[in-house]
């Protein structure tokens, strides 16, 4: 019995003839080395790139949109805090919100609506007190998904300007 040799030029000796093996069975060897899926990771790529970058800008769009709603309840408490002082005027709480509004970045602070309430009945436990709540109200509007959000649902409002409030109550001094 003869045996197969394989020499390095992929040619097989068999009883003295060569046979090349490329030319007998390329669809056979195409397959074992993966070329009819050479397209297919760039065909998956292409499919899932956008909606991991979809889902990569929601994350950050989320997190800017939290990252607000925490500076408004800050700047809220900043507000009260100043409202409780003896003596304090609608125009200084005004001011120090404003002034925490632009310390946390937020663009047009100034448009931001600052509602103060004194002498407000703030309950606790069995007791009332007279306290002070101010109210911040900042019109705050998505950019980056309004386009996205009108090409999955037309007529959707994921896109449109949303407000956002944050309020505040502390007891008067």
């Amino acid at each position: 019995m003869r045996t197969l040799k394989n020499n390095h030029r992929g040619r097989r000796e068999r009883g003295g003839s060569i046979l090349k093996t490329n030319r007998i069975f390329p669809p056979v060897l195409r397959v074992l080395r993966g070329g009819s899926e050479r397209g297919q990771s760039l065909i998956e790529t292409a499919l899932t790139l956008p909606l991991l970058l979809l889902v990569s800008v929601s994350i950050f769009e989320f997190g800017r949109a939290y990252q607000m709603t925490q500076v408004l309840t800050n700047a809220a408490r900043e507000g009260a805090r100043v409202a409780v002082l003896p003596g304090s005027t609608s125009d200084q709480v005004k001011s120090r919100v404003v002034a925490y509004l632009t310390a946390g970045q937020v663009p047009k602070a100034s448009t931001a609506s600052v509602v103060l309430a004194p002498n407000v009945p703030i309950s606790f436990g069995t007791g009332t007190a007279s306290g002070s709540k101010v109210t911040v109200n900042y019109p705050f509007s998505f950019m980056v998904l309004n386009p996205v959000a009108r090409l999955v649902v037309r007529g959707s409002s994921l896109g449109a300007p949303i407000t956002m409030s944050a309020s505040a109550e502390m007891r008067n001094e």
